[in-house]
């Protein structure tokens, strides 16, 4: 369960990616019955702190602070691709997942957690500016350049200040559901939920002063997810060609229609599988799964359990979900290759 949260102190941190994670983990929202987390910064180096914008932070917390986290987080930095980090810092980081913690990291830095041997052989991204040298500096890392977010085993990497917020709303959706996630969003005034896999930047953007053309499409899924969907019926409604659909689309959203679709879906089914006590055939046909079979497939490929071990999670929060802990990355890899 994630109670116990810090984040890292490392001279030079940018101020904005430290103040995403004090915003989602540091603030007391007790009074809306959301959970409050035993946060903190500590410093990896002699405090006070360097930051980035020409002032410091002096903090009583030093390294052994890591050592009682469920959550290690790491913000980005000036120059954090190339500098070298503090050995107490890297060895710390390997501990906690050692203990079975999670590590996150926003932007850059995911080299701090490079160093340490946490990106060998797994799944992670940064901001796309850093990619290329990530995957140079560490190339037993499998670097995702153009992903909001990365969740591998233990280990979580998210590109720039926004997919920073997403990657933690996503763990907090992980660990303690979509109601609470929801919330924090809801706070914050941000989405309450962007699927890892969707891209970081668009490679043509549209043109100054054409209209959203997808806009109202995406609130008509939304209100009609139990629906059968297809392409067709999509760019028909925009009246497009459904390539000249399909390819905006992707243009204005990131993703696919198909991947944004099913993304909407699995969360909805969440949802209804917190907060209901509908069978789980009902779930399915209300979310646009049509049978539980379906639902099964794609929860197990989005979120790592079953239905039901979810459920009961969210219901029982002693509860541990099927699969916790297992590999899952933010673009569904597989699913990826074969979408619409």
């Amino acid at each position: 369960m994630l109670k116990n949260v810090a984040a890292v102190l490392i001279d030079g941190v940018q101020p904005f990616e430290l103040g995403v994670l004090c915003e989602v983990f540091g603030v007391d929202r007790s009074e809306q019955g959301l959970p409050v987390y035993d946060f903190a910064v500590a410093a990896a180096e002699k405090s006070p702190v360097r930051i980035h914008s020409s002032f410091t932070i002096d903090t009583p917390y030093g390294l052994d602070r890591l050592e009682e986290a469920d959550l290690v987080a790491v913000p980005a930095g000036a120059d954090f691709a190339a500098r070298e980090y503090p050995p107490g810092l890297l060895l710390a980081l390997r501990r906690a997942v050692d203990r079975g913690a999670r590590v996150l990291s926003v932007c850059s830095g995911a080299f701090a957690l490079g160093a340490a041997g946490l990106l060998d052989g797994r799944d992670c991204t940064t901001h796309w500016r850093h990619s290329d040298e990530l995957a140079a500096r560490f190339p037993l890392a499998r670097v995702q350049p153009d992903v909001l977010y990365v969740e591998d085993g233990p280990v979580i990497t998210s590109a720039g200040t926004s997919a920073g917020i997403d990657a933690c709303l996503h763990l907090v959706r992980r660990e303690q559901g979509s109601a609470v996630a929801n919330a924090i969003a809801r706070r914050m005034v941000v989405p309450p939920h962007r699927e890892g896999g969707q891209a970081q930047y668009i490679d043509r953007p549209l043109p100054q002063g054409r209209c959203d053309t997808v806009g109202s499409v995406l609130g008509w899924m939304e209100r009609h997810l139990d629906r059968e969907i297809t392409v067709d019926d999509l760019a028909a409604r925009a009246h497009m060609s459904p390539r000249t659909f399909a390819r905006r689309f992707q243009q204005e959203t990131g993703t696919t229609p198909y991947r944004w679709l099913l993304g909407q879906r699995v969360l909805l089914a969440r949802e209804l599988l917190e907060g209901t006590d509908e069978t789980v055939d009902a779930v399915a046909a209300r979310a646009g799964f049509g049978n539980a079979a379906t639902l099964r497939h794609h929860f197990a490929r989005w979120v790592g359990t079953t239905p039901q071990a979810y459920r009961r999670t969210f219901r029982d929060p002693a509860g541990a979900p099927e699969g916790a802990g297992t590999v899952v990355s933010g673009r569904g890899r597989d699913e990826a290759r074969s979408e619409a």
